[in-house]
């Protein structure tokens, strides 16, 4: 049963180890509506393995992850969460219009002039018929935050967001982190740089290798 007014995600005492090797924790946090937590460290910190652990692509080694205040169901997150992760997670074989309708399509959200005002947004215009898989990488970023945004969910979590995108391409994304903010969603975003300074409430967790210090 789901406790009243539970964060959006809360990691609880939360370790991951490989080959005897501990990658990060324990760790301790959450992250409310209306609040972005910044996942800071250098490369090999754990900052994707962490992602992918509160995913549920990779088990724990110990700890938990509650949502809303229930423990980690796929379903559950399913519904609430979008992840980005490194890799775009669409058909390169399809256009970049036909890839926002079936992600439209997926989550029932299907809206042309949605989608219309998001290829403005992110860049993509004049591309709709073009194959994503002949776009570059920063084109394919674009695509795949253009595809969260149709998603309508609640909880973001981020996989360096800003990673091959042009001046142009941060400023949108920070605007596209602060306008989900305003609007009650949550957001936890890893970076190694320093883009990642949308204005909104930020946290900090700085991920060392085999810790973390908040």
């Amino acid at each position: 049963m789901a406790r009243p007014h539970a964060a959006l995600l809360h990691a609880q005492a939360l370790c991951f180890s490989r080959n005897e090797e501990r990658i990060f924790g324990p760790l301790d946090f959450h992250l409310d509506e209306g609040e972005a937590l910044l996942i800071k460290g250098d490369n090999g910190s754990g900052k994707t393995t962490l992602l992918r652990v509160l995913c549920g692509l990779l088990p724990p080694e110990s700890g938990s992850v509650y949502l809303q205040g229930t423990l980690f169901e796929r379903e559950h997150f399913n519904r609430i969460a979008g992840y980005l992760g490194h890799k775009p997670g669409h058909k390169a074989e399809l256009t970049v219009l036909q890839n926002l309708r079936f992600s439209a399509a997926l989550k029932g959200n299907l809206s042309s002039d949605e989608i219309e005002r998001l290829l403005a947004d992110c860049g993509l215009a004049g591309y709709e018929d073009t194959a994503a898989g002949k776009l570059s990488a920063g084109q394919n970023k674009r695509l795949s935050l253009a595809k969260l945004q149709l998603a309508h969910c609640p909880l973001w979590l981020l996989d360096e967001p800003y990673a091959n995108l042009d001046l142009h391409g941060i400023a949108w994304v920070t605007r596209m982190i602060e306008t989900h903010i305003a609007s009650g969603g949550a957001a936890l975003i890893s970076t190694h740089g320093a883009y990642a300074a949308p204005a909104v409430p930020v946290r900090l967790l700085e991920l060392q290798r085999g810790g973390a210090h908040a």
